[in-house]
């Protein structure tokens, strides 16, 4: 017995909207595969062609996933029609995936009037062809950092998505769907979107004004409002550290009450803790940018470059050069 179909009746459009999905390489499978299922959706429950999309890429062969997927493109980096709407998938080491080509190629588009949108770490690539500047839009927490520091023109937020004009950002994962449930209902109305929204299983549609991130507590794996208050801003002042006394007296605690709290919840001091978190930004950075290893320190709280080298090397085992160093090889191979 075949299940029931729920549709909805939709008077469709004359010509279907087209996506055009440009794939970078080693672009993220989820976050392009997330937004194509909720047209293909929106399609079957409008039982009407409202939506088409093709594949492009660089060379117009075919481009590999982050998880070794290849898929073969549509089209190469051609001229695109008008009405158009580009979906530009980023993934891991974008800027290596972001060309030259590529972005002479976002650049153009724009100009003719094209909406374009940067999924995952593909905001990158639409902030490099200089179409945030003067914009807000967001970009996967793990690039946060790196994308503030190279783009000050921009005004990034942690929200799940961004449409802002003509350009749309998302934060990767399942936020492409948010962004696609949006579009879908702006098109055709919200109750075609929570039907795809419920084909998808997916329960809790989030807005642009939901964040990305896991709350502190959800992500220490402990509530405790005052301990989660301290690390919230150890996570806001990276740059510029906050000595323990001051955030303990921010909370109403002293600075012994405070490092307790931290040894019983975290088996570290509030020092150690914030010195990691520093660590990681450092990381961060230089995986993901091209800042020098001086300005990497001073970006994450160092006051000289040996010192930041001392305690990269104590925490990661190699210095901060060593592991740039390394990046490169892999990249290269």
């Amino acid at each position: 017995m075949q299940p029931e179909k729920h549709t909805i009746k939709i008077t469709a459009p004359k010509a279907p909207r087209r996506f055009v999905f440009v794939l970078l390489d080693n672009f993220t499978l989820l976050c392009f595969a997330a937004a194509v299922e909720s047209l293909r959706i929106a399609n079957r429950m409008a039982d009407a062609k409202l939506y088409e999309w093709v594949l492009a890429g660089e060379g117009g062969e075919s481009i590999t996933c982050s998880a070794g997927a290849e898929f073969k493109v549509d089209i190469d980096l051609e001229e695109l029609r008008r009405d158009d709407t580009v979906m530009i998938c980023g993934g891991i080491n974008v800027q290596s995936a972001t060309t030259r080509k590529i972005l002479s190629w976002i650049r153009r588009e724009a100009r003719r009037g094209l909406k374009i949108a940067g999924l995952c770490t593909a905001a990158y690539s639409v902030a490099k062809a200089g179409l945030l500047d003067g914009k807000r839009a967001t970009i996967h927490w793990e690039n946060h950092d790196s994308f503030s520091e190279e783009f000050d023109e921009v005004e990034l937020t942690k929200s799940i998505f961004v449409v802002d004009g003509n350009r749309m950002t998302t934060a990767g994962g399942t936020s492409s769907i948010d962004l696609m449930l949006k579009l879908i209902a702006d098109d055709h109305g919200e109750k075609l979107a929570n039907l795809v929204a419920d084909q998808l299983i997916y329960s809790s549609i989030r807005t642009d004004q939901d964040t990305q991130r896991l709350s502190v507590p959800t992500r220490i794996g402990v509530r405790h409002p005052k301990l989660s208050q301290v690390i919230q801003m150890m996570e806001t002042n990276v740059e510029e550290p906050i000595s323990p006394s001051i955030m303990a007296k921010n909370v109403g605690m002293s600075t012994r009450q405070l490092e307790r709290l931290f040894r019983r919840y975290l088996n570290r001091s509030p020092k150690r803790y914030y010195m990691e978190l520093r660590l990681q930004k450092a990381r961060n950075l230089l995986m993901q940018t091209d800042m020098t290893v001086i300005n990497v320190a001073l970006a994450c709280g160092f006051a000289s470059p040996s010192h930041f080298s001392k305690c990269y090397r104590a925490h990661y085992d190699t210095t901060p050069y060593r592991e740039r160093g390394a990046h490169a090889a892999r990249l290269s191979v």
